[in-house]
């Protein structure tokens, strides 16, 4: 996912800045509840602690707020749920716990997934830089003998990730679940995403 219909997303935050970061926190907040449209800056001044003009002070447009927040969110992502080549079924699963136990993070993506389409990536966007390291990882065991290489590493990294975020994308089909499945229970919800991605990419031996 790529945010970048105003490039220039932010103002150097002086050292110690915690203004900003308030900012910041109250901005994910907002934009995971209502998205980039139904967000309303004033909020989030309000929340946190400021002036609608000390925000724009940091962050020229609302769309150049939420570029911020999401990207500073792709980084999280990747160092909690942390790929391991060599191990994707273990990663997929990990990539489930964390948004089962934080689903409005993954609203804040899917949100800048419908509202900003097709927008093009930033030299410095750090959402791209994880991606591309993740497809350069695969693509190295591949060529260690480890994962099948008769795969694209990108389409490998697609599939995995959609696997993984299946119930996160779908809350009517948890809610389904939970009255109507054999096994009614998030493990379970679980072990089926580790073992389609076992079925699909082995662990490596």
């Amino acid at each position: 996912m790529s945010q970048s219909r105003d490039s220039g997303r932010t103002a150097a935050p002086a050292a110690g800045d915690t203004t900003r970061e308030r900012v910041l926190t109250a901005a994910m907040e907002e934009f995971a509840r209502h998205g980039i449209a139904g967000a309303r800056v004033d909020r989030i001044a309000k929340l946190a602690r400021t002036s609608k003009e000390r925000v724009y002070a940091y962050f020229r447009s609302k769309d150049a707020l939420y570029a911020d927040v999401a990207a500073r969110e792709y980084v999280v992502i990747a160092e909690a749920t942390q790929l391991d080549p060599c191990d994707l079924p273990a990663y997929a699963g990990r990539l489930f716990d964390y948004f089962v136990a934080r689903p409005d993070h993954y609203r804040l993506i899917a949100w800048g997934r419908l509202e900003l389409p097709g927008t093009a990536a930033v030299a410095d966007d750090p959402a791209q830089a994880v991606l591309a390291r993740k497809i350069d990882q695969l693509r190295q065991v591949q060529q260690a003998g480890q994962l099948d290489p008769a795969w694209d590493p990108a389409d490998v990294l697609a599939l995995v990730n959609q696997i993984a975020m299946t119930w996160a994308s779908q809350p009517e089909l948890s809610e389904a679940a939970a009255a109507h499945a054999v096994d009614p229970t998030t493990a379970a919800r679980r072990a089926a995403v580790v073992t389609a991605v076992e079925q699909l990419f082995p662990r490596a031996s």
